[in-house]
C-alpha cells in the first residue's frame, strides 16, 4: 500500500495531547477521522513526536498506509475540509514503504515561548507562559550550557516517562530575548517526558538570578527529578521542527532566523530563502 507522509500543524490548547484517548479528544483522534473520510477507509497515523496535553505543533510529521490512491492536494485539501479549525494539514508527500515518522527522525527542535511583564496577553493566554518578573535572558543562556551533549536526563524526566533510557544528544539550547518575550529553541535527537518544559521551568530560575551553570550542572548530574524547579505549562510549547536525512524526500523546515522581531508571533515558522515570503 501507498505510505503518505504529511506534515500537521494543531493548536493543543483543546486537545489531552497528540496520542488517541478513549475518553478525550486527542490530535492523533481528529487527524485520523479526517484522513480515514477522505480515504473511504480506516487510516491509522503515526508521528514523530508524541506531544501533552496543551501543547502546540508547527512542524509535526505523520505516516500513514492506505490503499486508495490519492493525489497529494486531495490528502491537504480533503483533510483540512474534515478538520477542526485547530488542526490542518501543510503538505503531503508519498514516501518509500521503510519511511517511519518517529523511527526514521535524527533531530528534533522545540520552541518555549515566554511573555513578561505586568500585563497579560488575550491572543496568548493559551499559547505562552506569562511571568510577571523581567527574566534575564543571557542569565538563561549561560546557565543552560551544561545541557548541551549527551547526558543523563532524568532530572528532567516525568515521573510517568516510559522511555527505555534517560539518555539524550541535547545538540542546541538558545535563549533571545524580544521585548517583553524570551523564545527558547532547543534540538536533540529525542526528548524525555516533559523534558522541555522541565528545563524552562530550572532556565525561569536561573533568569531570576536563582541559579547559575553551576547549579545547572549539578543538578544534571544527580539524576534526581525531585530536586529541579517546577515544570514550565505546556502553554508555551511548540514542537517547530522535524529533521530527516535527504533520501527520505520529507520537506526540511526552512530556518527563521530572519524572523527574528516576529518569533513570538509565527512560533517555528521561517521564510523562503528565493522570495522572502512566510512559509
Amino acid at each position: 500500500m501507498p505510505r503518505i507522509a504529511l506534515g500537521v500543524e494543531y493548536d493543543g490548547t483543546r486537545f489531552c495531547g497528540w496520542q488517541r484517548q478513549d475518553h478525550c479528544e486527542s490530535v492523533q483522534g481528529a487527524l485520523e477521522r479526517a484522513l480515514s473520510v477522505v480515504a473511504n477507509e480506516d487510516i491509522t497515523v503515526h508521528c514523530a513526536g508524541r506531544t501533552d496535553t496543551g501543547v502546540h505543533g508547527t512542524g509535526q510529521v505523520v505516516h500513514f498506509d492506505c490503499a486508495a490512491e490519492r493525489p497529494p492536494d486531495a490528502w491537504i485539501l480533503g483533510g483540512n475540509s474534515n478538520l477542526p479549525d485547530d488542526v490542518a494539514i501543510r503538505w503531503s508527500r508519498r514516501v518509500d514503504d521503510a519511511f517511519h515518522a518517529r523511527f526514521d527522525a535524527i533531530e528534533r527542535r522545540y520552541r518555549y515561548l515566554i511573555l513578561t511583564g505586568r500585563s497579560r496577553s488575550a491572543l496568548y493566554a493559551h499559547r505562552a507562559w506569562w511571568i510577571h518578573e523581567s527574566l534575564d535572558a543571557d542569565a538563561m543562556q549561560a546557565a543552560s550550557a551544561p545541557l548541551v551533549g549527551e547526558h543523563d536526563f532524568t532530572s528532567f524526566r516525568a515521573a510517568g516517562c516510559q522511555s527505555n533510557s534517560p539518555i539524550r544528544d541535547l545538540r542546541q539550547i538558545r535563549v533571545r530575548q524580544h521585548g517583553d518575550w524570551i523564545v527558547i529553541d532547543v534540538a536533540a535527537n529525542a526528548f524525555l517526558m516533559h523534558m522541555v518544559r522541565n528545563m524552562v521551568g530550572l532556565l525561569r530560575v536561573a533568569g531570576r538570578g536563582e541559579a547559575d551553570a553551576a547549579a545547572v550542572a549539578d543538578l544534571l548530574s544527580a539524576r534526581d527529578r525531585t530536586l529541579s524547579a517546577a515544570a514550565a505549562p505546556s502553554c508555551g510549547l511548540y514542537l517547530t521542527e522535524v529533521h530527516y536525512a535527504e533520501s527520505h524526500g520529507v520537506p526540511c523546515p526552512v530556518p527563521d532566523d530572519a524572523l527574528a522581531p516576529k518569533l513570538p508571533l509565527i512560533p517555528g515558522r521561517g521564510v523562503t530563502a528565493a522570495s522572502g515570503e512566510l512559509r
